[in-house]
């Protein structure tokens, strides 16, 4: 499973919320002649559109390109989830998104990845969220590993710890790289 960091990348503006989610539910399951959508898997979309909290349910019939950029995201992630990944990938899921929303799509990540026990690897560029999510915390630069911390070590860490390794491994930092 997959969510990209722009919010319009991981659904289909055109089709409604309910078309899009019966599309991942059936992502890679035979398809036959039965219907994409019956009253049994509107009844699953609607409980799991409510676990958002977004009221989403109430707009099934939606088309998803009139949703907002959060809201999307959020249908986005739920959508990747429906299939058990082995592996959900997450690159840079939240960083298109205002700062409330962003904290809503970590807070539904978390739920999410922890009710599917999902293997999940998070791409991020906020140093606070890489700190604050997931069980282990690997720095790359040029597609090399340059600081690992487990759990134990991550709970120590602040942002100017990983600034200062950063920093010490690269050599400084620039402005972009504090502006993340």
């Amino acid at each position: 499973g997959r969510v990209f960091q722009d919010p319009m990348a991981g659904t289909a503006p055109n089709l409604t919320i309910e078309e899009n989610l019966s599309l991942a539910y059936l992502r890679g399951k035979g398809r036959g002649l039965s219907l994409g959508l019956n009253s049994k898997r509107r009844a699953f979309f609607r409980e799991q559109l409510e676990s958002l909290e977004l009221g989403l349910e109430d707009r099934m019939g939606s088309k998803v390109g009139l949703l907002s950029g959060g809201q999307r995201q959020a249908l986005s992630l739920l959508m990747a989830g429906f299939t058990n990944p082995d592996v959900m990938l997450l690159d840079e899921h939240t960083a298109a998104l205002d700062p409330q929303r962003a904290e809503l799509v970590t807070t539904l990540t978390e739920r999410i990845v922890s009710q599917g026990n999902l293997t999940t690897l998070m791409v991020t560029h906020n140093m606070a969220q890489a700190i604050q999510v997931g069980n282990r915390l690997i720095m790359m630069h040029d597609g090399k590993i340059i600081y690992e911390a487990s759990e134990e070590q991550k709970q120590k860490l602040t942002v100017q710890d990983l600034m200062s390794e950063f920093a010490k491994i690269k050599g400084g930092t620039s402005d972009r790289t504090l502006l993340q």
